[in-house]
């Protein structure tokens, strides 16, 4: 029991230590991904009005297999999201490995404030409270889990890419080999958090959004 808790106390300094040292870099790309979100629901009240009704025509049609339970296996959904957030934040890990890829990191993180932004401002601005109350339930759940993973996943990147800028400009020896152990380890942990909200909207958030249509309707 004393080792356990030990054990935890020391994975809760690690943790603290490493906010510490790289809370610079958190508070940009916190306030990035913020940035987005608002740029997202910005973009929602410059839509014309018939580009607001195409878009609601193919979300009603969405709606409708959704009341009738037209969903795929939740295998194959599983699947589909497991494969697009590893592409997504593989595509971040693998940019982290440059120098140049820098600024591609925060583009990714930016466009993904941009979807959360756009995605919940629409239905906002669609159904009112109803659309607020569908982004409640069906938007937050996973993106409790998925905002931390994209802001930690940029901010790991762009620390590790730093290290190799100051390995090229020789401004002091870095153990990049060392460190690049620990990258590889971090994204074989965050795989276990994209396994977790896969396995989310896969078999649970369609029995959630059947709940919701069937209340609001």
């Amino acid at each position: 029991m004393r080792r356990s808790s030990m054990k935890r106390m020391g994975i809760k300094r690690l943790l603290l230590d490493h906010i510490e040292e790289h809370k610079a870099i958190y508070m940009f790309t916190i306030v990035l991904l913020c940035m987005g979100v608002v740029f997202g629901a910005v973009i929602v009240n410059s839509l014309s009005f018939s580009q607001k009704n195409d878009l609601y025509a193919y979300l009603s049609l969405f709606f409708g297999q959704v009341k009738e339970g037209e969903f795929a296996s939740s295998s194959a959904m599983f699947t589909q999201s497991f494969s697009h957030y590893s592409k997504y934040i593989g595509l971040m890990w693998v940019l982290g490995l440059s120098v140049i890829g820098l600024p591609i990191i925060f583009i990714l993180l930016f466009i993904k404030g941009i979807v959360v932004g756009f995605t919940v401002g629409f239905l906002v601005n669609q159904m009112g409270f109803d659309g607020f109350l569908l982004s409640f339930a069906t938007i937050l759940p996973q993106n409790i889990i998925l905002i931390p993973v994209f802001i930690t996943v940029a901010t790991v990147a762009t620390s590790f890419s730093i290290r190799i800028w100051r390995q090229i400009s020789r401004r002091g020896y870095e153990p990049i080999f060392q460190y690049f152990l620990s990258y590889c380890f971090f994204l074989l942990i965050i795989s276990i958090f994209i396994a977790v909200v896969s396995a989310y909207e896969a078999y649970v958030s369609p029995t959630v959004m059947r709940a919701v249509f069937s209340w609001i309707s």
